[in-house]
């Protein structure tokens, strides 16, 4: 429990926060990875170049603050990232490395702002924070289907648009799988020739029924000079019969209980989660609004399926293409949606970002949203 005099002083540092939060985290992050450069395994250099992951940390630690009275306030975004600190094998000995280095990103970025009181608060605030981490992650450990990386074998390679591929593997010691949740994903671990770390990245699970093997999707990445090294590794460089390493499904990125109609919106390889929502919902007789953004119609991915839900009559399906069409606005949304629906989207940042704003300006509620964007979530801005 936190003094009352801490969190005056913690929240005594949110203009501070507001205002140099991304430097913290920058000098953060360099010093940490100058220190244990081991943690260069784990953590995404795409985001870390794209500033992504500084723009998470400080957004987190800046709601951390504002909520300092109330913690529990930041459960949800506590828990969406404690799934994928379990995914990473983010373990309780990382909390103080972080911590130590978090603390003298706060003393080099503030100078002599930084006094003792708020070095000594913010020590203190850390320790409870990270608690709260460790407790929940603890709890998704002892959870999951099995403990560290597990290596899978690869026994279907299929091209599903112009630049996504699935890939179905299967268990190498020949284990039964246990049925996903629809919205979950698995975490591969790669080591490309010539890159001196491990790198991990998350994808989105397409079925739920593993009974036949787990099958995700990956779609070839590239972002001006920034290439997406994982999935080119896996486009390029993994066949039918590879072996590659995956540790247990994660993620809260599931559909609740609701007696509203649902609506999916996608953008890109997002479709691929909510394609896994769309068979589970459907079975159950849902009505369903699927709305799919892409650049046109070669890069629509899972055709088959798509089709296959043509004579159901609880599910219509709508494509924007923007080569022709241009991006989704909030034009064709309001032709759309009635304002009803219990709304699940998936794409890229910068899709979630202009959705959450369309959304935002046709005045739906947040509280009937739920996202999952490839990249942080804690750097959307919108």
């Amino acid at each position: 429990m936190l003094s009352q005099e801490t969190r005056e002083i913690i929240k005594a540092t949110v203009p501070v926060l507001e205002q140099h939060g991304t430097e913290i985290t920058s000098v953060f992050y360099a010093h940490m990875f100058e220190e244990h450069p081991e943690l260069l395994n784990v953590f995404n250099k795409t985001n870390q170049k794209l500033g992504r992951q500084q723009t998470a940390l400080a957004q987190t630690v800046l709601a951390a603050a504002k909520h300092i009275d109330h913690l529990e306030a930041i459960i949800p975004n506590v828990n969406q990232i404690a799934h994928k600190h379990r995914a990473l094998e983010i373990k309780p000995e990382h909390y103080p490395i972080v911590g130590e280095n978090l603390i003298y990103a706060i003393k080099k970025v503030l100078g002599e702002a930084a006094t003792p009181e708020i070095i000594n608060a913010w020590t203190e605030a850390y320790s409870v924070i990270a608690d709260v981490f460790i407790q929940m992650e603890a709890a998704l450990y002892k959870e999951a289907e099995w403990q560290g990386f597990k290596p899978f074998k690869v026994v279907r390679v299929k091209d599903e648009s112009a630049h996504i591929k699935s890939f179905v593997v299967e268990p190498v010691d020949g284990t039964q799988l246990k049925p996903v949740v629809a919205g979950q994903y698995i975490t591969v671990k790669v080591h490309p020739e010539g890159d001196s770390n491990d790198m991990l990245r998350h994808y989105s699970i397409c079925h739920t029924d593993v009974s036949q093997g787990l099958e995700f999707a990956v779609k070839r990445d590239v972002q001006g000079d920034v290439k997406g090294a994982v999935s080119n590794y896996l486009h390029d460089r993994v066949k039918e019969g590879d072996e590659i390493l995956l540790s247990a499904p994660a993620g809260e990125f599931v559909v609740a209980d609701t007696d509203r109609p649902l609506a999916f919106i996608s953008g890109g390889v997002g479709m691929t989660p909510l394609m896994a929502m769309l068979h589970a919902q459907a079975a159950e007789g849902k009505d369903i609004k699927f709305i799919h953004s892409a650049y046109n119609r070669d890069e629509v991915a899972f055709k088959d399926e798509i089709t296959s839900f043509h004579h159901k009559g609880n599910v219509q399906f709508y494509f924007n293409y923007s080569e022709n069409a241009g991006r989704l606005s909030k034009e064709k949304l309001e032709k759309i949606l009635t304002g009803e629906e219990e709304i699940y989207m998936c794409g890229s940042v910068g899709f979630m970002e202009s959705l959450l704003a369309i959304l935002d300006d046709m005045g739906v509620s947040r509280d009937h949203v739920h996202f999952e964007p490839f990249g942080p979530k804690m750097s959307i801005t919108a």
